[in-house]
């Protein structure tokens, strides 16, 4: 029975080999630029380094966002850390303000990592359902008035959906008005298909990032949060020098260099994931499965029927990893990343198209 089937998303993580096809992670395949890896053989610099992150880093990113100085950010381990850090540090200081449990508004589906991080921050969790992928502004406001901080994920995972730019204004204007924080997870701004990408501002408003996906630098974990409250990021950075003190170093410099990349090259990348995006997009209409289109990231949502038996089955079975939607808030649904080449897409569509039909038959 699909019930007692067993299935998280570590028994999938790293693995690969024996014709295995994976779907699964979040993780480009396509190598770093070579301003990256200039850096290394001259470089020797091995101890201990800034808590909120290397000065040149952090005024390389400022160019980059308006009114900032270096002081406006906190390097982070990967955008993962960052969420965390940023979470746990509003807690903080709404705790020193007192009152009641607070709550923070999630986007329905969202990144399997947000409930979890929530919860440990020690908020209460509440949802507003997206339709189509995107914000219903309407449920969006009324339920945001009685929460302390949301998180919005602009392109997402899972849903490779990009927010109406009137609806994060909406959301700007918002939270400045009610003195509500957003967290603006934009690790995928630079893959966006249909436009460029809008950077919410704003006093509350607090910007995730990372160098892991424009750059495909996912190993070396180096994030970033871009804020323009002072006291939230002196929170930050005393919660880290408390917990993983610096990040790596030499990480730092590296992707310092990757600032440095041309423009043309993070479109000779857009211009590829687009490609991918449509063969496994065309390839799921094809197999009579209901998705929506992505306009960003590297990910595809469809419905499928029985997914847990599908999951299992397609790793087991076909030797294709997949990721259960009810992981993202999605119960109906699969996640598929085709941060693949298109080969290796191709194949894996023709294993779930096997899979189906021989289901059908029965």
């Amino acid at each position: 029975m699909s019930t007692n089937r067993q299935l998280t998303a570590a028994m999938f993580i790293g693995v690969r080999g024996d014709g295995i096809i994976s779907f699964g992670s979040g993780q480009p395949d396509l190598p770093p630029p070579k301003e990256v890896y200039d850096i290394l053989p001259d470089y020797n610099g091995f101890r201990y380094g800034l808590i909120q992150g290397q000065v040149n880093l952090r005024e390389a990113l400022a160019k980059q966002y308006p009114r900032s100085t270096a002081d406006s950010f906190v390097i982070t381990n990967g955008a993962s850390e960052a969420l965390d850090l940023a979470l746990r540090a509003i807690a903080w200081m709404q705790k020193k303000k007192g009152g009641r449990k607070p709550k923070c508004l999630l986007c329905r589906p969202y990144y399997y990592s947000y409930l979890p991080l929530v919860e440990y921050a020690g908020f209460e969790p509440v949802f507003t359902d997206l339709v189509e992928g995107r914000i219903v502004y309407e449920d969006f406001e009324r339920k945001v008035r009685d929460c302390k901080v949301v998180l919005i994920n602009s392109p997402s995972n899972p849903t490779g959906r990009v927010e109406a730019i009137d609806t994060l204004r909406q959301i700007e204007k918002i939270s400045e008005d009610l003195g509500i924080y957003v967290l603006s997870d934009e690790v995928y701004k630079d893959l966006i298909y249909v436009r460029e990408n809008y950077l919410l501002k704003g006093l509350h408003v607090v910007t995730i990032n990372s160098f892991s996906k424009t750059f495909g630098m996912t190993g070396l974990r180096v994030g970033y949060l871009w804020s323009l409250d002072n006291e939230l990021v002196k929170t930050v950075i005393e919660m880290k020098s408390h917990t993983s003190m610096n990040t790596s170093i030499i990480a730092q410099e590296m992707a310092c260099a990757a600032t440095t990349v041309p423009k043309s090259y993070i479109d000779g990348q857009i211009r590829i994931w687009e490609e991918r995006r449509d063969i496994i997009y065309r390839g799921m209409i094809d197999l009579g499965l209901d998705l929506w289109k992505p306009e960003g990231a590297f990910y595809v949502l469809p419905k499928i029927e029985n997914p847990r038996d599908f999951v299992w089955d397609m790793f087991h079975e076909y030797k294709v990893i997949t990721y259960l939607g009810e992981w993202f808030g999605a119960p109906d649904r699969v996640r598929f990343s085709y941060a693949l080449d298109a080969d290796k897409i191709e194949e894996g569509l023709d294993r779930v198209g096997r899979y189906l039909k021989k289901r059908s038959r029965h």
